[in-house]
C-alpha cells in the first residue's frame, strides 16, 4: 500500500548497493560480479515523513538467455508495478547502447523516471554527467551510492514524484513469517511460486538459482503471511568462498529470524546428511517446523517406500512435525501445508498458566519418576512458562534438578506437548534449583544474624552490646 521505487539498469551498476543505502539495511548481496541479483527484492525507505517501498531488480543487457532472461522478466514485472524508477547507470563505464535501449523501453513504459549517474566520487559533475543527456530524460542526478554522496538530496527529489501511501492499511504488519528451506534444487522456488499462485521468483532447473532470501508478504483468507524463499545450502565442504558462502549465511540468518520454518526434501535424492544438519539447525534456532518431501510425483513405490523408512530412522528428532509429501510443480498436497503452518505457529505462541503447568508436570513425575543423580534423587517442585516461539517451559527443583538426563527431559517434553496438543513445534525445558532455607541450618553453617541472636544472655543483652556500653565515651577536645 505504500509507492513503489524501482531500480533498474544494467548488470554491475550499483542497484544493491543503493538498495542497502535506501533501506538501510544489508538485505541485498552485493559483489563486484555482474548479474548478482536475479529476483526482486522489497525493502522499506523513508525520506522525511514520506515511506515508500524500493524494489532492487537484476540486471539487463542485450541478448540475453537462459536464466538471465528470466531475471529480466522479473525485471520488467517490476517496472510495471512500480510508481517511480530510478533508472541508474555506471559513469565509469559511459553511456552503451544497452543504456540507450533500456531507456528506450522505459519511456515506452509511461513510468515517471529519474536518471541517476552513480560512481560520480572524485569527478567533476559536468564531466560526469555530459554524455548521458543524451538520452533525453531530463537532468542527471549524480550519486555515489556506495559512500552517500547525493543520496539524500536525490530521495528528496523522488518523493515529490510519488503518489500519497494509503493509511488505513496494515502494510507494517508482516504476519507469520515462513522460510523454505534445503539443498540446492529441491523445488523451493517452485513451491513457493505454488503458494502464491504466480511465477514471483525465479525458477530454473539448475542448482543456485536462488542466491538471496526473497521476502514476499502474502495475504490468505483474512491472514498475513511473509514467506521467505532461500537460496540453497550445500555441505560445508562444497561451499565456495565468496557469493555462494553468503548466500548460505543469509539463509541461515532467514531461519533464525522466521516463525516458522518449511524444510523442503527431494523425494528422488533421499535423505543425505545436509538435511539432517539443517534439521538440526532450525531445531536450535527454536523454530516451529513443516517437513514437505517434494517431487513425490516422480517418485516410484520403492523410492516412497525408502523415503519413509529413511523419514523415521534418520529423523526421530523432529517427530513433533508434520510431514507432507507434495508436487509442487503440479500442486498436490500442497494446500494442506497451510494447516500445518497455522497449527505449528500457534502451537508456538501458546500461553500456559503457572497451575496448568505444574498439574501436568506433578502428572508426569507420578507416571515416571525422575533418576537418582549422585544417590539423591531429583525432585521437581512446580514449573511455570518461561517465554514462546518455542514454548520454553521453567522447572524448579533441588539442586540435582540442573543435571535431569536427556531422556528424561525428552519425556517431559512429551507430556507437555501431549497434554497441551502442541504440533509442530519443538518445547524447551529449563531447570532451576530453588535451595532450602534450612539446610544451611541443618548443616552446623551459622549466618552471622544467627550469631548474634545465639550470643544474647538471657537477659536479652548481648556480648556485643555490653563490651560496647564498657568502652569510656569520648570528649571533644583536648582532655584535662
Amino acid at each position: 500500500m505504500k509507492p513503489i521505487i524501482a531500480l533498474v539498469g544494467r548488470p554491475n551498476v550499483g542497484k544493491s548497493t543503493l538498495f542497502n543505502r535506501l533501506t538501510r539495511t544489508r538485505d541485498a548481496l552485493v559483489a563486484d560480479v555482474p548479474g548478482l541479483t536475479r529476483d526482486r527484492l522489497y525493502g522499506e525507505g523513508r525520506a522525511g515523513e514520506k515511506p515508500y517501498l524500493v524494489v532492487d531488480t537484476g540486471g539487463l543487457a542485450a541478448q540475453q538467455e537462459g536464466i538471465e532472461s528470466l531475471a529480466a522478466e522479473q525485471t520488467w514485472r517490476a517496472v510495471e508495478e512500480s510508481d517511480l524508477i530510478l533508472f541508474m547507470v555506471d559513469t565509469r563505464a559511459g553511456l552503451t547502447a544497452d543504456d540507450r535501449d533500456i531507456a528506450l523501453r522505459l519511456r515506452r513504459s509511461g513510468k515517471p523516471v529519474i536518471l541517476v549517474v552513480n560512481k560520480c566520487e572524485g569527478l567533476e559533475p559536468h564531466q560526469a554527467a555530459a554524455e548521458f543527456h543524451a538520452l533525453g530524460m531530463g537532468e542527471p542526478w549524480l550519486i555515489a551510492a556506495a559512500h552517500g554522496v547525493g543520496v539524500a538530496e536525490l530521495m528528496r527529489h523522488a518523493v515529490t514524484r510519488l503518489p500519497e501511501a494509503e493509511k488505513a492499511a496494515p502494510a507494517e504488519e508482516h504476519g507469520i513469517k515462513i522460510a523454505f528451506a534445503g539443498r540446492p534444487n529441491v523445488g523451493k522456488s517452485t513451491l513457493v511460486n505454488c503458494l502464491l499462485g504466480e511465477d514471483r521468483v525465479l525458477v530454473y532447473d539448475a542448482p543456485g538459482t536462488t542466491r538471496d532470501s526473497i521476502h514476499i508478504p502474502f495475504d490468505r483468507k483474512g491472514k498475513r503471511y511473509t514467506l521467505v524463499d532461500t537460496a540453497g545450502v550445500r555441505r560445508k565442504g562444497r561451499v565456495g568462498e565468496g557469493i555462494e558462502k553468503l548466500s548460505v549465511l543469509k539463509t541461515l540468518q532467514a531461519i533464525e529470524e522466521a516463525q516458522i520454518v518449511v524444510l523442503v526434501l527431494d523425494a528422488l535424492q533421499g535423505i543425505s546428511d545436509q538435511d539432517l544438519h539443517l534439521a538440526g539447525f532450525i531445531i536450535e534456532a527454536g523454530r516451529a517446523l513443516v517437513i514437505a518431501v517434494n517431487k513425490w510425483d516422480g517418485a516410484d513405490a520403492d523410492q516412497r517406500a525408502l523415503i519413509k523408512r529413511e523419514l523415521e530412522r534418520r529423523l526421530p528428532f523432529v517427530k513433533f512435525a508434520k510431514t507432507h509429501f507434495i508436487s509442487a510443480l503440479r500442486g498436490a498436497g500442497v494446500t494442506d501445508l497451510w494447516n500445518s503452518i497455522n497449527q505449528g505457529y500457534a502451537s508456538a505462541a501458546k500461553d500456559f498458566s503457572t497451575s496448568q503447568l505444574t498439574r501436568v508436570l506433578e502428572q508426569a513425575v507420578q507416571g515416571y519418576q525422575p533418576p537418582l543423580v549422585r544417590g539423591q534423587r531429583i525432585k521437581l517442585r512446580y514449573a511455570h512458562q518461561g517465554g514462546h516461539h518455542p514454548p520454553r517451559i521453567v522447572i524448579h527443583g533441588n539442586p540435582p534438578a540442573r543435571q535431569t538426563p536427556p531422556a528424561y527431559q525428552r519425556y517431559l517434553m512429551g507430556c507437555f506437548a501431549q497434554a497441551f496438543k502442541l504440533s509442530g513445534t519443538p518445547v524447551r525445558l529449563d531447570f532451576t534449583s530453588s535451595e532450602n532455607p534450612y539446610e544451611r541450618r541443618a548443616a552446623g553453617v551459622v549466618t552471622p544474624r544467627h550469631a548474634v541472636k545465639r550470643a544474647r544472655k538471657p537477659g536479652g543483652k548481648s556480648k556485643a552490646g555490653e563490651k560496647a556500653r564498657a568502652k569510656p565515651a569520648r570528649v571533644k577536645g583536648r582532655r584535662r
